[in-house]
């Protein structure tokens, strides 16, 4: 999956969450990913994150910090 689409993913639950109130909205945006991204997006998703977060919502690289990384496969 590129690294655009992850982004807009992402995108999508965080625009969704920012209607909740904002410590709602990080735990929501961090359960959502945790429990329905399979380890290869999250592991897309924290490169993302690892350079910069550039094109990724304030409140998704806020809730990153609840986001379980996954182990590298190797």
């Amino acid at each position: 999956m590129s690294a655009d689409k992850i982004i807009r993913m992402a995108n999508q639950i965080a625009t969704f969450m920012e209607s909740k109130p904002h410590a709602e909205g990080l735990e929501l945006c961090a359960s959502h990913i945790n429990d329905f991204w399979e380890p290869r997006m999250r592991r897309q998703l924290f490169a993302v994150l690892d350079a910069g977060g550039e094109g990724l919502r304030p409140l998704l690289i806020e809730a990153s910090a609840q986001i379980r990384r996954p182990a590298d496969p190797a």
